[in-house]
């Protein structure tokens, strides 16, 4: 009996389903309950909330959403082989848990949940970014979500929640942090995963704005953000030529100087620039 229900522990469910984990598919599984319930109370409150589970694997993470009173669960899971184990998951909270063998990338899944949504998983490492600024990145804002409490690589972790001046500042701290607060509430070590992969992980906390933190069209945000970065070693005056012929000039007029680089620049200032270059 494991610590947060009545189901074998996660070792015995691997061992019954032989699910060891696969690189190819990004995984990395923690087998600890106790952990895992500790995950899914970073996401807050989840009783009358439906959560959406992207690459559970052999459940773990899964069964402590349950345990923590998810209303509902929906979990996606791209590995036929884990399906056998997250049918017993099922039944054990019966009307609960729903699952879909299918890629996330290719599912819109916002049309099997019904608010308040809460997403919330330890993302493969392969699509975690990808699937992040998905959706950061919606067509219409605010978002099917309430909030994002998602595992990464503890340096992935880190660049979300920059702030300027820092080497891991850059393109994603300005997208998660434009339309979000972001911080990280937990650390794991490379032990707390079978097999343990070669670095740090991390979970960070997504509370989703209802309006974006500071005016500006997404489109000429991403353009600007893009060049400054891609370039980030040049100054803004030459790594922005491409934006405007006269980007001097729209630097100045949102209060930037044209010789600062990318990563000087707060979020407010972007979305200035962003403002003046769609003039």
């Amino acid at each position: 009996m494991s610590a947060i229900d009545d189901l074998p522990p996660l070792r015995e469910v691997i061992d019954a389903h032989d699910l060891q984990a696969r690189k190819s598919l990004g995984q990395n599984f923690i087998l600890d309950l106790n952990l895992t319930a500790r995950i899914a109370r970073c996401a807050g409150d989840l009783t009358g909330c439906d959560v959406l589970e992207v690459g559970p694997g052999p459940g773990g993470l899964t069964r402590g959403l349950l345990a923590m009173g998810a209303r509902r669960v929906l979990a996606i899971e791209k590995d036929p082989r884990c399906m056998a184990a997250l049918a017993e998951i099922a039944a054990a909270y019966p009307g609960r848990l729903e699952v879909i063998n299918a890629d996330a990338l290719d599912l819109d899944t916002s049309a099997y949940l019904t608010p308040p949504i809460r997403v919330v998983a330890n993302l493969p490492y392969n699509v975690g970014t990808e699937l992040l600024v998905r959706w950061l990145t919606p067509a219409v804002w605010p978002p099917f979500w309430d909030s994002l409490t998602l595992m990464f690589q503890r340096e992935v972790a880190e660049r979300i929640v920059a702030k300027p001046g820092s080497k891991a500042y850059g393109r994603l701290a300005l997208l998660a942090q434009w339309r979000a607060d972001a911080q990280i509430v937990m650390s794991l070590p490379p032990e707390a995963f079978t097999p343990p992969p070669k670095i740090h992980s991390a979970v960070v906390h997504f509370k989703r704005l209802e309006e974006p933190r500071f005016p500006a069209d997404p489109k000429i945000l991403n353009r600007v953000v893009a060049a400054g970065f891609n370039q980030r070693r040049k100054m803004l005056r030459a790594s922005m030529k491409g934006v405007a012929p006269d980007i001097e000039d729209r630097l100045l007029a949102a209060g930037i100087k044209p010789t600062a680089r990318a990563e000087e620049i707060s979020l407010e200032g972007f979305c200035a620039l962003a403002r003046e270059v769609a003039k």
